[in-house]
Order: structure tokens, then sequence, then C-alpha cells
């Protein structure tokens, strides 16, 4: 069922306006003294008070929408950090701090994005060659349906008003998630991930040297209410606003990452400045670009900035 705080951001979309998302939510819980472990943040939405501030400073910066912790904390990334046990506490914590943070904030009117995304156990997260090649067996097109399938239901019942797919970059993932988000019935948006090519912008991964273009030709075949590109460097974020335009009329989102990746940390001594931070974003506007914010290293100032767009 669609809220009607849904329904609202939705017309002021097809009315031309911006809509801020927030930023980054892992990143964020370390640099505020969480520690990460080998499921990297997924266990972090235990600490609820912090979580949940990060959610409320957040909408007081200007962002329309906040997304759950919850990009780490499918039951099969839970399960590498071996508490695959605490799936429902966990993403119940993660869920609720967003539905608090919006409350104490008296902001109805703030979406919460429902995080979804086909990532698998980081490969430093296992101590022993044996556990990793364990892990590998486990990974079958049934085991990521079932987990997906999990996923997505536990965002529905649980009160996200729509469901963000993230990270999309995994042609072989990519059509069983995005079944398992239209399984749940509500609106679902979907954000992909690129890397700079030497003549073109490809999926982000060097195993695949698959072009953006064709990464993101499975839009043809769902309904989507946004599509956007996400958790990638600036330098790719240009093009790939361009080959969305081309592929998909609705709107485009656009919330690139700024730091560099040390699993389980980021490194954010070099993160981009806010104010050229929006810069950036200034062109991705005019270039079409309505629905912006942050990944990984953003802040709560980068977002700030954003209400001068």
């Amino acid at each position: 069922m669609v809220s009607s705080r849904y329904s609202s951001v939705i017309d002021r979309l097809s009315n031309g306006e911006t809509i801020l998302l927030d930023g980054a939510t892992g990143s964020e819980l370390e640099d505020r003294g969480v520690q990460m472990d080998n499921t990297w943040c997924g266990t972090a939405s235990l600490e609820k008070e912090i979580l949940k501030q990060i959610h409320k400073d957040y909408i007081m910066a200007g962002s329309q929408i906040i997304t759950t912790n919850t990009y780490a904390s499918s039951r099969m990334l839970l399960e590498s950090g071996g508490v695959g046990d605490r799936f429902e506490e966990i993403n119940l914590s993660a869920i609720n701090a967003a539905k608090n943070a919006r409350n104490e904030t008296d902001r109805d009117d703030v979406l919460i994005a429902g995080s979804l995304s086909h990532q698998v156990a980081y490969e430093d997260a296992f101590e022993t060659q044996q556990d990793k090649e364990k892990y590998r067996l486990k990974l079958t097109s049934d085991y990521f349906k079932k987990t997906f399938d999990e996923m997505a239901l536990f965002l529905s019942e649980n009160g996200c008003d729509f469901i963000l797919l993230e990270l999309m970059y995994r042609p072989d993932r990519m059509e069983i998630i995005f079944e398992s988000a239209k399984k749940t019935n509500l609106p679902v948006w979907a954000g992909f991930s690129a890397r700079k090519g030497q003549t073109q912008s490809l999926s982000l991964t060097d195993d695949y040297e698959l072009s953006f273009k064709d990464l993101i030709k499975i839009i043809d075949n769902y309904d989507l209410d946004a599509v956007g590109i996400m958790h990638c460097d600036l330098d790719v974020v240009e093009d790939c606003i361009k080959e969305l335009r081309q592929a998909f009329d609705g709107p485009i989102m656009v919330y690139p990452e700024v730091a560099v990746f040390k699993f389980p940390h980021y490194d954010l001594s070099k993160v981009i400045s806010p104010s050229d931070f929006l810069e950036e974003a200034k062109k991705w506007k005019n270039l079409g670009a309505q629905i912006i914010g942050g990944c990984c290293g953003t802040s709560v100032e980068h977002i700030k900035v954003l209400e001068d767009l």
C-alpha cells in the first residue's frame, strides 16, 4: 500500500522539484564511534540511539528521505559475522531507528526507504580459506531468492514507505532481487553502481566488463518510480545520468560515495568538501537529476549544503 506521504513526494517530483536524500549511514556510524565488524555496518544498528540521531541529523539538514541501515543486514551477510540468528532483532532496530527519528523530529512527511542489496559477505570477513569456500558454495540462485524475499518482506511489513534497491551491479543477482522487491507491492526505486572505463562507464567491479548502458536494461522489465547512480566515484556520475536519461523518463537520483573502503573501514581523510560537493550536485541537477544525496563518506554537512540547489 502506498502511503500518502509517498504520493506527496511523487507529486513534487512530477512538478519538477528537487528532493534531498540523506547521506552515508555506515561511515557516519563509524565516525561517531561505532565499531565495524565482519558484517561491515550490519550489526551497528544495535546502537539504536546513535543511529537514530544520525537519521534525525539528516532530517534537520533537509533530507526528505532517510534510508534504513539494512544494506548489510540480510541474513546471508549476518551469517558471515556469526549473527544470522539475530536477523529480526538487528533489522527491526534499524527500521525503528528511522521511524523514531521521523517521529521525534515531528516530520511525518519524511519517507523511509527500505535499503535492499544483493551484496554478499566480504572476502576479508573470513578467517580461513575453508570458511570462504564453504560460504561460496551456499551462494546459489535458490539461496539468493530465499534471502532477498525474506529481507524485502521484512522491510515492507515493518513500515518502510518504499524499497530502495542499492548497489545494483551484478546481473546474475539483479533479476532475483528485483522480483523480491516486486512481491512486496511497495513502490521500488533502483540505484545502479558503475566505474569509469577507458571509453565508457562499466558495471562497478572488474569481474564484469559490462557497459552501464547494458546493465540498466533491466529497468525496462519493471515498474520503477525512480532510478539512479549511486555508490560510485564522482567522475562517473555525469555520464551515467545521461545514460539513465536515455533509458528512463521518470525521476533520476544521484548519491555517489566520496571515501575509500578498506574493509571493514572507510578512509575519510580525503573526502570532498561540502562546498565542492554542492558544485558537483549543481551539475547533476542541470543534467536532470531530481533526487540527490550522498553515499559512503558523505556527512550531514554534505546534505545541508544541498538546500542551496
